[in-house]
């Protein structure tokens, strides 16, 4: 680990009208660059309403979020979506790509948003795809695809930003155990390479033995956030 603090959220507070308990309860959660977290409870935990907020989708009712040193928690709405785009990649259970683009529209998409000229974005994309094994799936469709193949044109798609923090909400919770460990072996790849950050929301065990930490939720409050080595790492 760097010591650079990436997520510094305090005492972070959640309420929604239509609820009369908080979904999250002075929370705090500190992640160095680097790490590698899993974020972890019980269904109704929170977990989701905490990655929303790290991940600059929402904000909190109370309490303060800096990420890489920036109080990100009083943004704009406009203001948070830049961050997403040049601070952030995301990871879903279901992969999220768009139906009727191709695999490499897929990646470039993001990039398209970013600015980049066609050539930059497309050169970058190719890149990445063929990193994580997809090369000759360019210009194939989410349909034509195994469920493997779209969590990885999904990651591809994640950190072609280039971002700092990745967050990956339940990556492999679609995929079988061995398509499932081998897009976590991809994750850490990708995380040794580009000097990621992970957050991994995961109900699996064997999904957090990857990790360097669990955090643990239960009822909006973290219960246990102790600090290990990773047994993959």
């Amino acid at each position: 680990m760097s010591g650079l603090t990436i997520v510094e959220a305090t005492g972070i507070r959640k309420e929604f009208p239509n609820m009369t308990a908080p979904v999250l309860d002075d929370v705090s959660v500190h992640v160095e660059s680097g790490e590698i977290i899993a974020l972890m409870g019980p269904s109704g935990s929170g977990k989701s309403t905490l990655m929303n907020i790290l991940g600059c989708l929402d904000g909190p009712t109370r309490g303060s979020y800096s990420l890489g040193g920036r109080d990100v928690s009083t943004l704009t709405p406009r203001e948070r979506a830049w961050v997403r785009l040049h601070y952030i990649g995301f990871v879903f259970q279901s992969f999220h790509l768009i139906a009727d683009h191709t695999v490499l529209e897929n990646v470039t998409l993001p990039l398209y948003y970013a600015g980049l000229d066609r050539n930059e974005r497309e050169a970058r994309a190719v890149e990445l795809i063929e990193r994580v094994g997809l090369g000759h799936r360019l210009g194939h469709r989410p349909s034509q695809l195994s469920g493997g193949e779209k969590q990885r044109v999904a990651i591809a798609r994640a950190v072609s930003g280039q971002p700092r923090l990745l967050l990956a909400d339940e990556p492999t919770g679609a995929l079988d155990t061995k398509t499932g460990n081998e897009v976590m072996e991809l994750l850490l790849e990708l995380h040794e390479a580009r000097a990621l950050t992970l957050i991994i929301v995961t109900h699996d065990p064997e999904v957090a033995e990857f990790c360097h930490r669990k955090v643990f939720l239960r009822d909006g409050k973290v219960i246990s956030d102790g600090r290990r080595h990773a047994a993959h790492a």
